[in-house]
């Protein structure tokens, strides 16, 4: 009598277009209010499904087109056993063209570092228990960088779709906790060329 092998999780595609897949622009024109529906019945995300990875992003405001941040990069890596994670600029040419870093080429700009951790429960940045962190302040940024104050939550979307993820960002203020923005990300790349901070 043979065995049934057993279920695996879903694997990361291996992209083949640089703009997004139908379900990421079905995201981008959702309400904030829509948004938050997604972000609370989202999943905890797979950390080794990010690490290795670019990934296209989009903020979700309309605020973030004039201040020229409307498409951004994200990308993980793991430095020993923990992941961390950078930004990239890329070109403002309009969300239905294709995601170019800047400068466009192998090694990108890489700025704004955080840690990417599950949620500790008993710690003062706990709010979504099913996401995970990106924690600008523990990512080994200056002392000076405005980014530190960031803390982005990240959930899967869909729990069959290892490649999209909505993120929900706040700043740190002392004690307080403001929200910022919705965002999303959608598997582009591998992470390519030496990582500098």
């Amino acid at each position: 009598m043979s065995e049934t092998p057993p279920e695996t999780a879903p694997q990361p595609s291996v992209p083949t277009t640089h703009v997004g897949s139908g379900r990421y622009y079905e995201l981008a024109r959702m309400s904030g209010n829509e948004l938050e529906t997604v972000f609370l019945r989202g999943t905890l995300p797979d950390l080794d499904a990010l690490a290795g990875w670019e990934f296209r992003g989009m903020n979700h405001p309309a605020w973030a087109k004039l201040a020229g941040i409307k498409k951004f990069m994200k990308g993980f890596y793991w430095e020993g056993e923990e992941l961390f994670g950078y930004n990239c600029p890329v070109v403002q040419d309009g969300v239905e063209m294709p995601w170019r870093s800047k400068p466009v080429g192998e090694e990108p700009k890489r700025f704004g570092f955080y840690r990417v951790a599950r949620v500790d429960p008993t710690a003062k940045d706990n709010a979504y228990l099913h996401a995970v962190l990106l924690n600008y302040g523990e990512g080994g940024n200056k002392t000076l960088d405005p980014s530190s104050g960031l803390r982005d939550y990240l959930v899967q979307v869909d729990a069959d779709n290892r490649d999209l993820y909505l993120g929900k960002a706040y700043y740190a203020l002392g004690p307080l906790r403001v929200r910022s923005n919705f965002f999303l990300l959608e598997r582009e790349r591998q992470v390519t060329g030496p990582i500098r901070r």
